[in-house]
């Protein structure tokens, strides 16, 4: 009996969308997470142990002790703000250094003894890290508008994705998939219309106008109007790893949604929600609705981004195939490349790129 021909699976080009950008700001955890013992946390492949210094502010070193190699986060932070190791009690401060070596007698230890530190910054109750050890930055983090805002409600939760950075980013501001994998939550319910997309470079990023666009059916979007409407739609990317889709209906419905991605490793990116909104209705009525069909939108992203990253992992790389209905990520991963480079794109007024046409 003759056996069934093996047939080769398609080869792929080897290629897989990841871009490295070191010297750049990202969230690392919640103020609020940061209390008590010192945090883990990994941001580009890179270690970290975070803590309140002396002076209360965060602060990040390499977790591992320089002495005999033991994470500093299992460790336990001491007065008057020192991070201790577990293992023979080194203790260090906030830029790194250590300050005490238990039984070492005054006047031994010349050599300098420090674990590399990297600038950190708190605002917006967030903590953000630089990734570049003991490099003072050029940039500030991004501020994140209506946060604080009089009459906003701001809703934050942590997402962590099995997935590239660019893929998280391109998901979160990727319109078409909406009608098909969040059916019934947003879009995909109702007729579908034409709108255009006027795509714009903008300051260190890339920003897509949606006009025309009827507010979208689903549970989120009578939800944010149940009377309907044509709403204005804006999806941005600002380097390195912020997505932002904004919409507004008449002066006082508006709804802003901040995705902070955090590129853990090539294949892992911890994603911060933020989900600013004013509505008509009062905001204390609206969140225990919004949030759980923010979470199942989440969470279904989450899903099929780990689906993806595991065809490409099994398919040795990368074939995408995009049409002009991917109005932003082919754009996302050019900057992220230029970036990457060290070329980060600037442009202080908003310049028109191209106009798309799309069926939502």
């Amino acid at each position: 009996m003759l056996e069934a021909p093996i047939l080769a699976a398609p080869q792929t080009k080897g290629h897989v969308s990841v871009a490295r950008l070191a010297q750049h700001w990202y969230v690392a955890c919640r103020s609020s997470e940061l209390r008590g013992r010192p945090l883990a946390r990994t941001l580009l492949g890179i270690p970290m142990a975070l803590f309140r210094a002396d002076d209360g502010q965060a602060s990040a070193v390499l977790d591992r002790c320089p002495h005999r190699n033991v994470p500093l986060s299992l460790g336990r932070v001491v007065a008057p703000g020192r991070l201790e190791c577990p293992y023979h009690g080194w203790q260090f401060d906030g830029a790194g250094r250590c300050t005490v070596v238990p039984g070492l007698c005054a006047g031994d230890g010349a050599v300098e003894r420090r674990a590399p530190a990297f600038a950190t910054r708190e605002r917006d109750g967030f903590v953000w890290v630089y990734p570049t050890p003991d490099e003072k930055p050029a940039s500030e983090p991004a501020p994140l508008p209506h946060v604080t805002a009089p009459g906003y409600t701001t809703v934050v939760r942590e997402v962590a994705m099995d997935c590239t950075l660019h893929a998280a980013v391109e998901n979160a501001l990727d319109v078409p998939h909406t009608a098909f994998l969040h059916r019934g939550l947003f879009r995909g319910t109702g007729e579908r219309n034409e709108i255009t997309a006027i795509v714009r470079q903008i300051r260190h990023g890339v920003e897509a106008e949606y006009v025309g666009e009827p507010r979208p059916p689903g549970l989120a979007g009578r939800l944010l109007s149940p009377s309907g409407g044509i709403v204005k739609h804006w999806d941005r990317f600002v380097l390195p790893s912020i997505a932002q889709v904004e919409y507004r209906l008449g002066p006082e419905n508006h709804l802003l949604v901040t995705s902070l991605c955090t590129p853990v490793s090539d294949f892992a990116t911890r994603m911060f929600a933020v989900v600013s909104f004013r509505l008509r209705i009062p905001g204390v009525l609206v969140r225990p609705l919004l949030t759980p069909i923010a979470m199942r939108i989440f969470r279904q992203d989450a899903a099929v981004l780990k689906l993806q990253s595991e065809t490409i992992r099994r398919f040795g790389g990368e074939q995408f195939m995009s049409t002009e209905i991917d109005v932003l990520g082919p754009s996302i991963w050019r900057l992220l490349k230029q970036a990457e480079a060290g070329a980060v794109p600037v442009s202080e007024q908003p310049e028109v790129v191209r106009e798309v046409r799309l069926s939502v």
